[in-house]
């Protein structure tokens, strides 16, 4: 089993407007150093519905090309594991065929975090407003860790992803 290692990173903020700054500057990050399809990223606010909402987000729709409907990527999978009911432009992502894809996501997720890391990820994203999930290279880490300059809190968990089972579990939640 080949196993990527990457970094999850967590931010908490008091205001979406600092979350979007810092998921702008992450995204320029990437653009400089021509990696574009290397990341996944998304802002999450909390609304007046009390639900939880991706208000931006990037995929990697390279490395991850088949999961490309999805419209998201492994960050998708960890907002689904910390957030079951979370939803983007309004509308819930997980349900049917995405939805299946998606429990795969929020599954590989699971497993290649601790849950105790999980937990921590959760609670940081629960203290602010808003909030920046980042799944980077470890390559990237320091440099995207150093684009978090708006954060309340920040916090970096590893990540281990098979990517081949992870295309075969997506490929078989589509079947069904």
């Amino acid at each position: 089993m080949a196993l990527d290692t990457l970094i999850v990173f967590g931010a908490s903020y008091d205001n979406e407007d600092d979350a979007v700054a810092d998921y702008d500057a992450v995204k320029a990050l990437y653009k400089d150093a021509d990696l574009l399809d290397t990341y996944d990223a998304a802002v999450i606010s909390k609304h007046e519905d009390g639900k939880v909402k991706i208000v931006k987000k990037h995929e990697q729709p390279t490395r991850h090309g088949a999961w490309g409907g999805l419209g998201i990527g492994l960050v998708g999978g960890a907002l689904v594991a910390l957030f079951p009911a979370i939803t983007i432009g309004g509308a819930l992502i997980v349900g049917g065929v995405g939805g299946g894809a998606l429990g795969a996501l929020a599954g590989h997720v699971t497993r290649g975090m601790s849950r105790h890391d999980l937990k921590e990820l959760g609670e940081l994203l629960d203290d602010g407003q808003s909030g920046l999930v980042v799944v980077a290279a470890t390559d990237m880490a320091s440099r995207v860790e150093g684009t978090l300059r708006r954060a309340a809190k920040v916090t970096k968990k590893e990540l281990r992803a098979d990517e081949k089972a992870l295309e075969a579990e997506i490929d078989e939640a589509s079947k069904s």
